[in-house]
């Protein structure tokens, strides 16, 4: 008998006991906890979960108080007795785990994953569940301390009645998340799509600056408007455990394939960059008196050279800085269109510089220039875009657009479908960059003359390649390490690096679902 049958759709928290439905979780993980957590929270009555048999006692201990919550020795005891059952563990371990339990599986019942690849899932649950079993699965597409409301649940209805579908809808209805449908191979392109590039941009970042060992807000540099988003997020990956991020990677083709993309688009970049640069001194505009002809006669005159232009610049590092530009340039039409709103037909995602300046674990230098920063400086006749903010490549930014643009990903498909927060995030800044044109040539000038951080661009490049090879390498021990390396960089930074980054998430979700409201009154 299907759990559809015996349990009605409309069935509620505050409906008796008896007729409701026994829930199940195995893997008692932040991501179980939470899930836990908000049924109990909930009202639902009959919640029974479990852990690795050696956490018994202590998870027994930690859910002595939780109401609604009975602790199971093992994953047998939640599954003979659940009418719908989550696996919240890694996709590393699915198969061996629904192998174990899966044959325990209640007669009927609907069963569920949250993992984070669903190739893997959709194997284990096929070759190991009863065929009786319905199988409705599942993904919060957040992280455990990210509040659900308004976040993308996807549900996939893959072997499972219309009923079996409505009565999950109805045991995750006190989410307040937004439902998401797709199928198995439709949620691993959109995850690939929207986490994989974002998690190895981060990644890279924190790699980098604990290769350079200096934490970059506290130089006075790397502070301030998008900067602050990097840091922040970058640090909130670092925060968790590193299985949360190597699944995807790892098991996903569609994320490996966009990682090593992403660490080309920074390799060649870069080289780009220093090609363009090479030749430049340190006055603003990439020239010398001498280069010009100063004090030797007039334009046209003495000084003239057929291989220099009137600048100074020879026609070579012309053709260089050019090569550059329209890289970028082709990049930014081939994701954002035209560069106005016409593409995505709304608001600009990212907050504006000034409240994102809260947020900022360090404070803005005075002055945008540094010691060696001549696209500052002012002296050819062009303005700094903001002197209260220190210009630079914006490498991993200018990298995640090329990616985007190669793979001929529209990240905007994606954003109202299944975005995550990092993700949004991460393209608002990206958006910002792109479709302001004083900051993308600031940019641009900032790679090619300012050699302040080209050092921090190369350890990034180091960075990426890394990671790149490491997902490549399929181990997860390889990735574990290299992650938890890092790791250790930042100990003692996440607790206000996560309340920050926390509190900007809420502001910047706050803005999105203003800016919907306002919308639809249109």
């Amino acid at each position: 008998m299907a759990a559809s049958s015996r349990f009605s759709p409309a069935i509620r928290p505050e409906d008796a006991a008896d007729s409701q439905p026994t829930l199940g979780i195995i893997g008692m993980g932040a991501m179980g906890k939470m899930y836990a957590t908000l049924l109990a929270k909930a009202g639902w009555k009959k919640i029974h979960v479990c852990d690795l048999p050696s956490k018994y006692e202590a998870l027994r201990r930690e859910c002595a108080n939780a109401p609604n919550v009975t602790v199971m020795k093992d994953g047998h005891a939640v599954a003979r007795s659940s009418d719908f059952m989550m696996y919240s563990v890694e996709a590393e371990f699915i198969d061996r785990v629904v192998a174990e339990y899966g044959p325990s599986t209640k007669m009927g019942a609907i069963v569920s994953g949250q993992t984070s690849v669903k190739a893997p899932e959709k194997d284990a649950f096929e070759k190991y569940l009863p065929e009786d079993a319905e199988i409705v699965s599942c993904h919060s597409l957040h992280g455990p301390t990210v509040s659900p409301l308004g976040q993308p649940l996807i549900l996939i209805k893959h072997r499972a009645s219309d009923e079996s579908l409505q009565l999950v809808e109805q045991l995750f209805r006190s989410f307040g998340s937004r439902y998401v449908y797709l199928s198995y191979e439709e949620h691993d392109l959109v995850t690939a799509n929207t986490q994989a590039v974002t998690h190895a941009a981060f990644l890279s970042m924190g790699t980098a600056w604990a290769s350079a060992k200096l934490y970059p807000w506290e130089q006075g540099l790397y502070v301030g408007g998008m900067e602050t988003v990097k840091v922040n997020l970058a640090l909130r990956i670092y925060s968790n455990l590193w299985h949360v991020y190597a699944g995807l990677a790892i098991l996903n083709p569609k994320a490996r394939e966009q990682i090593d993309q992403y660490a080309t688009s920074v390799t060649e970049l870069y080289k780009l960059m220093v090609e363009a640069g090479n030749k430049s001194s340190n006055s603003s505009s990439g020239f010398t008196d001498a280069d010009v002809g100063v004090g030797k006669g007039n334009e046209g005159g003495e000084g003239d050279n057929n291989d220099v232009n009137r600048n100074g610049k020879a026609n070579g590092d012309l053709e260089k800085e050019k090569k550059l530009r329209e890289r970028v340039e082709w990049a930014k039409d081939k994701v954002f269109g035209s560069g106005d709103s016409s593409k995505t037909n709304r608001k600009p995602i990212l907050l504006s510089q000034e409240i994102l300046d809260k947020f900022s674990l360090g404070k803005r230098p005075r002055a945008s220039s540094s010691p060696s920063s001549p696209s500052s400086d002012t002296s050819n006749g062009t303005q700094p875009t903001n002197n209260a903010y220190t210009p630079n490549s914006h490498l991993s930014l200018l990298a995640m657009v090329d990616c985007w643009a190669h793979l001929s990903i529209n990240p905007f498909d994606h954003l109202t479908l299944a975005a995550t927060p990092l993700f949004r995030l991460f393209l608002g800044v990206a958006e910002h960059l792109f479709l302001s044109p004083s900051l993308l040539d600031s940019a641009i000038r900032s790679a090619i003359y300012d050699t302040w951080h080209r050092s921090d661009d190369l350890e990034f490049v180091v960075a990426a390649r890394g990671w790149s090879q490491c997902v490549r390498f399929g181990i997860f021990e390889v990735y574990r390490k290299r992650f938890e390396e890092t790791r250790e960089f930042f100990e003692g930074r996440f607790e206000e690096a996560g309340r920050l980054g926390s509190d900007m998430i809420k502001e910047v979700m706050k803005s999105e679902i203003e800016g919907d409201v306002s919308r639809s009154d249109d």
